[in-house]
């Protein structure tokens, strides 16, 4: 499937950047192939704009933000460094520092505007209105747990690649051979699913190696151990991993697998645990979390981004009992573009390109009735 050609797509939130990356002035980013320049607005909220000047096309990401006065700062008003044009978070040209004071600007003086949101320490857009809201992350400045922001950084690889990566136990053997996985138990454990509407849940416990240079991380001190893990799906691209230990520790991975072009991905991840800083530090679970990390990098970034999702397309990809997961995440995915009136677009299809979004003006209001999917077990509410 290429990403950038399924319009849907423009109808989700995604994480796009922190919110700590936006303080030092404007960012360039891209998501689903268009290029936006993301900034702080006069009250400190994220914006999001394409990321060219309707003047002469220079890139607002060349700017800087300024205040009232056209002072340079850190949250304003985005200035084009071409020829100083500012525009506000609707996109509209507000000061023209060639026109005399008072001179009336055209209304359609302008760039597209796109919606964002701040949610969870990071700036979400979504490029059309969107129809569903961001997934609820109940452990987020939830008593009890603490959070660390873990990753950010582009991989080139495709949602659908490292999403079905998530779920997939029958390759912890042989990816992860060098930290958890136990060679001796190649054999994936079977995962009890319910599905919902937006996602589903899954459930298994798997055996995992133990070394002693993780065993502050899992709070066991045998060699091997089990991971009770409670793995949930959301529409589009994101997935929660809650891992509990038999000490009790819960390690919750939050991902955002955040769509840059047909080609690569922004991995976006949190980490939430039940434990403190003395008992585990940061650093460490950060430094262990990235070993694994690594390991998944190297063989997804040797696949095919340009994943098959719908599987009546035979002789492409080959399927076994325990891809169960993954070609549940392809069903929704085509559920979703059928019920949007799309079919998969891939490498041996020609479609032309969506057209551009209009202009809107975003919302920062946080979304209503944010949620998991339908049906998702009691496990995934956070617990003391």
């Amino acid at each position: 499937m290429l990403t950038t050609q399924q319009p849907i797509f423009r109808k989700f939130w995604h994480a796009v950047m922190p919110l700590a990356d936006l303080a030092s002035g404007p960012k360039p980013f891209t998501l689903l192939g268009e290029k936006i320049v993301l900034f702080l607005d006069i009250d400190g909220r994220p914006a999001a704009l394409r990321d060219r000047c309707c003047h002469r096309t220079a890139r607002l990401s060349k700017g800087w933000c300024v205040d009232a006065e056209g002072r340079a700062c850190g949250s304003g008003n985005i200035q084009c460094g071409y020829h100083g044009w500012t525009y506000d978070r609707s996109g509209a040209v507000v000061v023209i520092p060639q026109y005399e004071p008072g001179r009336r600007i055209p209304p359609d003086y302008r760039t597209a505007a796109f919606h964002c949101q701040a949610r969870y320490g990071y700036a979400w857009v979504a490029l059309e209105e969107p129809v569903a809201p961001i997934p609820d992350i109940p452990e987020f400045d939830a008593p009890g747990y603490r959070t660390i922001f873990q990753f950010y950084e582009g991989w080139n690889t495709s949602p659908m690649r490292i999403l079905e990566n998530s779920f997939d136990n029958s390759h912890f053997s042989f990816v992860h051979r060098a930290t958890f996985g136990v060679a001796a138990s190649p054999k994936p454990s079977r995962y009890e699913i319910v599905e919902g509407e937006t996602g589903f849940y899954a459930e298994t416990v798997i055996e995992a190696a133990n070394p002693e240079r993780f065993r502050r991380i899992s709070g066991v001190q045998e060699a091997i151990t089990t991971r009770h893990m409670r793995n949930a799906y959301f529409l589009p691209f994101m997935r929660r991993l809650d891992i509990e230990y038999p000490s009790g520790i819960r390690h919750i991975i939050i991902n955002c697998f955040t769509p840059i072009d047909d080609g690569r991905i922004q991995l976006c991840q949190w980490l939430f645990r039940n434990d403190t800083e003395a008992d585990c530090p940061a650093a460490m679970l950060i430094d262990f979390d990235a070993e694994i990390t690594r390991e998944d990098k190297e063989i997804l970034e040797s696949t095919d981004p340009d994943a098959v999702v719908d599987t009546r397309r035979r002789g492409v990809e080959y399927s076994m009992d325990s891809d169960r997961p993954g070609m549940l995440i392809r069903k929704k995915l085509m559920e979703l573009l059928a019920r949007h009136g799309e079919s998969e677009v891939h490498g041996g299809t020609t479609r032309t390109a969506p057209a551009a979004p209009v202009q809107v003006v975003p919302s920062c209001a946080p979304p209503a009735g944010a949620g998991k999917p339908a049906g998702v077990a009691p496990e995934l509410a956070p617990s003391a």
